[in-house]
């Protein structure tokens, strides 16, 4: 009996060492995928909202995370962070892929874009995949889409009457780090001055910048509208990002959760993109209640100044031939 017993014991252990590896195993593979998103806006920024619908939309299958307002990598430094594999997701700036991929630059240029209409047609397009190609194949990243965030006009500190180019001459702007963005802001005929975005207020308030450029609804949500006097609306960028996630994460999805993902991920945008446009609407007329001066310069000085400066810089020499006429022709 004790060695019927014994043996007995000894299978059903057997068993138990054979089972227990393969049912890790099963535990293991069952595990939510973690995406850790990183992004500069805050928590009350509409894209935020957008991060929301997103995750509704891809389930259970995923663990997500939300790093909002530069809180776990700071602004321009996203991209290599996908890229080392410390990140899974992130809102990135197309100006910090033209720091790697100089054609990208193209789609970095003032006036190229006429609305977010225009932006998005762009990117449904034989040129709009060409590019998205060119930046996945050569940094190993996934573009899940643009996103839209408004259109950036120029907002000031003080009361200079600003109707051309000429009127920006010794104005202290502050715009993002990295050669795009200092070029642009060159190109409005401003002394472009690098600032993190969390410093803009405090810089707005001391006097150490005269302004910054940003679309309507984050000069809301960051109350910048608190230290300025004026809002030009110069609109000489259709702003975007790129939803982007790690390309080696991409890759390690099965076809049916990809098509989840990129589903989630154009509805989202889709819902952010209209939730966008309708704030600029009602932000225009809201910051002229305030008592802000809201008004047009001559946008078609402004228009010919930048393109002129753009076409003949160094950075023109990197545009893929023809682009801008494919843009445009959209």
């Amino acid at each position: 009996m004790i060695n019927k017993l014994t043996r007995r014991s000894f299978a059903a252990l057997g068993a138990a060492a054979i089972a227990t590896p393969f049912v890790a195993r099963i535990a293991h593979a069952q595990d939510p995928i973690k995406l850790r998103f990183s992004a500069v806006f805050s928590e009350q920024d509409i894209r935020a909202e957008m991060m929301k619908k997103f995750v509704e939309g891809i389930g259970p299958s995923f663990a997500y995370e939300g790093f909002y307002g530069g809180t776990l990598f700071k602004q321009g430094t996203e991209l290599v962070a996908l890229q080392r594999g410390n990140l899974e997701m992130s809102n990135i700036a197309p100006q910090d892929v033209s720091n790697q991929i100089p054609a990208w630059s193209a789609l970095t240029s003032g006036y190229l874009f006429r609305d977010s209409a225009h932006l998005t047609k762009f990117f449904a397009s034989d040129a709009g995949a060409e590019m998205k190609k060119l930046a996945e194949d050569q940094l190993g990243i996934k573009i899940l889409g643009p996103t839209f965030y408004g259109t950036r006009q120029v907002g000031l500190n003080n009361d200079k009457k600003i109707s051309t180019p000429a009127d920006m001459a010794g104005i202290k702007l502050r715009m993002p780090g990295g050669e795009a963005w200092q070029f642009l802001g060159q190109a409005l005929g401003a002394n472009p001055t690098p600032m993190a975005y969390a410093e803009v207020y405090t810089g707005l308030q001391t006097g150490a910048i005269d302004g910054q450029d940003n679309p309507l609804p984050n000069v809301e949500n960051m109350k910048f509208y608190e230290v300025m006097k004026q809002i030009v609306m110069t609109s000489h960028l259709v702003a975007f990002d790129l939803l982007t996630m790690s390309g080696k994460v991409w890759e390690g999805l099965p076809d049916d959760q990809k098509a989840a993902v990129q589903k989630a991920a154009d509805e989202a945008i889709a819902f952010s993109t209209a939730a966008h446009v309708a704030r600029e609407e009602e932000l225009a007329k809201s910051f002229a209640e305030r008592g802000l001066q809201v008004y047009t310069p001559d946008v078609e000085a402004f228009r010919a100044h930048v393109q002129k400066a753009y076409l003949d810089s160094a950075l023109a020499k990197d545009w893929p031939e023809g682009l801008l006429d494919r843009i445009s022709a959209l």
